[in-house]
């Protein structure tokens, strides 16, 4: 049997009277890297800041490590083993890289096992020990990402949630922060929720794979078999072939639970 780190169970989120999430469903196994794809609005950034604790469910449960989760405060969710590295990465830019980092820790009170996890983020970032004593505004987009990255393995996560990595970086960028994200999942073990616009690198580096639409889970499985799927090639990859085009196809599909 599967092991469920991360379940969640017909969440409904709410923008003010907006419905954002609409009876989401879905688990995350532990030591694996899942995916959320889906156009902008679908509700991706919101089931992240769900599980988080920035915003609570009306309806349904968030579990983690089979203890009921929803509703808790972000503070909490650090201390449960959930680090959330957040859109635009929301470094703290007049802190020192350094200082960035031990904000990360904070939950923290093993002071040694802490300067050997500064060393670990170190050697999965070099270019950041090269300016630990720089402030992060002077820091490029993509060291800002590894930054933001870094700091939350500080805090040892079981479960990271990582909302748009490849954000405003070149190709030659974002291809080193997958094989590190990659990296970090197979070397520490860190189970991974991913939400990224980039579906070719999202299902080529995540072993599981969830499309949204409209705030609903229309289709779901391993990642290797979402990207032989013809919606999944036309609509997410690019690739043009015969399939329906429009969303009648994907209202059509039973909602993958």
């Amino acid at each position: 049997m599967s092991e469920h780190l991360l379940s969640v169970r017909n969440i409904e989120t709410y923008y003010g009277p907006v419905m954002a999430i609409r009876g989401v469903s879905f688990d995350v196994e532990k030591g694996a890297i899942v995916t959320l794809l889906g156009a902008n609005g679908a509700g991706k950034t919101t089931i992240l800041k769900t599980v988080s604790g920035v915003m609570d469910p009306q309806k349904g449960s968030v579990e983690f490590e089979g203890r009921a989760i929803h509703g808790i405060n972000p503070d909490a969710a650090v201390r449960l083993g959930i680090s959330h590295v957040p859109e635009g990465r929301e470094v703290f830019p007049f802190m020192t890289v350094q200082e960035n980092l031990a904000i990360g820790s904070y939950v923290r009170n093993d002071r040694l096992e802490v300067q050997e996890d500064l060393r670990l983020v170190y050697d999965y970032f070099p270019s950041l020990r090269k300016r630990e004593g720089q402030p992060a505004a002077g820091l490029s987009g993509g060291e800002q990402q590894m930054l933001a990255i870094g700091r939350a393995m500080m805090a040892r996560p079981k479960l990271m949630l990582l909302d748009e990595p490849s954000l405003g970086l070149s190709p030659r960028l974002m291809k080193e922060i997958f094989t590190i994200i990659r990296r970090i999942n197979q070397e520490q073990g860190t189970t991974i929720l991913l939400v990224e616009q980039n579906a070719n690198t999202a299902l080529a580096t995540a072993d599981f794979g969830y499309v949204l639409e409209m705030g609903r889970i229309v289709l779901g499985g391993r990642s290797d078999e979402l990207r032989e799927q013809d919606d999944v090639k036309e609509f997410y990859l690019g690739v043009k072939g015969d399939a329906v085009r429009g969303t009648r196809r994907w209202k059509r599909r039973k909602t993958w639970r």
